[in-house]
């Protein structure tokens, strides 16, 4: 059995300071690695990561570092919650300090644009292959500011190795937040991913005024999109019916504290996506990963006409209003069949 005693929390946005706090509260010494200068400054001062999770207190015990070599160093492992764009290069810096095959959890949702691979995938390629079968995956319906109020939490950890799996399972679990074992990597990351397109296209609904119906009949159809998908990647489409797939598409695509839904709902609103983008620190995952779920979808073969109608109002300057018209007005299909 692995002992969980010290974990190197890489990324501190919101989600990963939220972790973080969690991880530290719970007794595990974590250390947090913040890309941003002013992250470390402002919790070192404060106590508060005041640019990504404002208004909420990290605990004495939780260290913070700008180094990366200092986050990785003498810990049993690594949360690794950076965004998907600046994830490979992040891992290069982090492959050659890695004295061990130390195991590493992502618990980033996203899929790199240029290669359309998974961050597991991305991990593979960078990082020595005595790793690769210590790669887990960290998902499920969070948003960061409920687990860092200790509201009650249910996520998913998939990984190969399930003494390993078990292993944070236990570490990682108190009575706020539990945690729910799995093996399928690619379902559990694409649900993660996805979800932010669908909540990107609910927002938009809800920024035209739509309604109740319409949006539950979108969450209905994207579920189904992702299950398509993700069978064809080789995913297990029960895991879609999961935490990691269907919890984290209600949440994104009705909660308000959701940043995909929100910005979904400026664009129905009429804003440009430029105007929305410039005015956010945080990353909306949702906008580059509907770049790379289209991409997937042509790799794959497979129809996926929202994430196609959110790709064409993102980039290729298509009205919100036009988009769910041509949704509604598709060919009849029957809604067991493969679109």
């Amino acid at each position: 059995m692995h002992d969980i005693h010290r974990i190197g929390v890489i990324g501190a946005g919101a989600w990963g300071t939220a972790l973080a706090k969690h991880l530290a509260e719970k007794g595990l010494r974590t250390k947090l690695w913040a890309y941003e200068r002013e992250v470390v400054d402002s919790i070192n001062e404060t106590r508060e990561n005041r640019l990504f999770l404002p208004g909420v207190m990290l605990p004495p015990s939780l260290a913070v570092t700008n180094t990366l070599a200092e986050a990785v160093e003498e810990c049993d492992g690594l949360l690794f919650v950076v965004p998907s764009h600046v994830a490979r290069t992040v891992l290069q810096k982090i492959a050659p300090l890695l004295s061990r095959s130390l195991p590493l959890v992502s618990a980033t949702k996203g899929v790199e644009e240029d290669t359309l691979k998974l961050m597991t995938q991305v991990m593979q390629d960078v990082l020595p292959s005595s790793l690769h079968d210590r790669l887990m995956v960290l998902s499920g319906p969070s948003f960061a500011t409920e687990v860092s109020q200790g509201q009650p939490t249910a996520l998913c950890l998939a990984g190969k190795d399930s003494g390993l799996v078990e292993a944070f399972q236990t570490a990682f679990m108190t009575p706020s937040l539990r945690i729910y074992a799995d093996s399928d990597l690619i379902g559990v990351q694409l649900g993660g991913a996805l979800k932010n397109v669908m909540a990107l296209a609910a927002g938009v609904v809800d920024g035209l005024g739509l309604g109740h119906n319409t949006r539950a009949a979108l969450i209905t159809r994207g579920l189904a999109e992702m299950v398509r998908l993700g069978t064809a990647m080789g995913a297990d489409p029960r895991t879609f019916y999961g935490l990691s797939g269907v919890g984290d598409l209600v949440l994104t695509c009705t909660g308000a504290l959701s940043r995909n839904h929100t910005v979904g709902v400026r664009l129905g609103k009429g804003e440009k996506l430029e105007t929305i983008l410039g005015g956010m620190h945080a990353v909306a995952e949702g906008v580059r990963t509907a770049r790379a779920a289209s991409g997937l979808a042509t790799r794959h073969g497979v129809e996926m006409p929202i994430v196609r109608e959110i790709h064409a109002v993102l980039f290729e300057g298509k009205s919100c209003r036009k988009a769910v018209s041509d949704l509604m007005e598709r060919v009849a299909k029957p809604e067991k069949g493969r679109a």
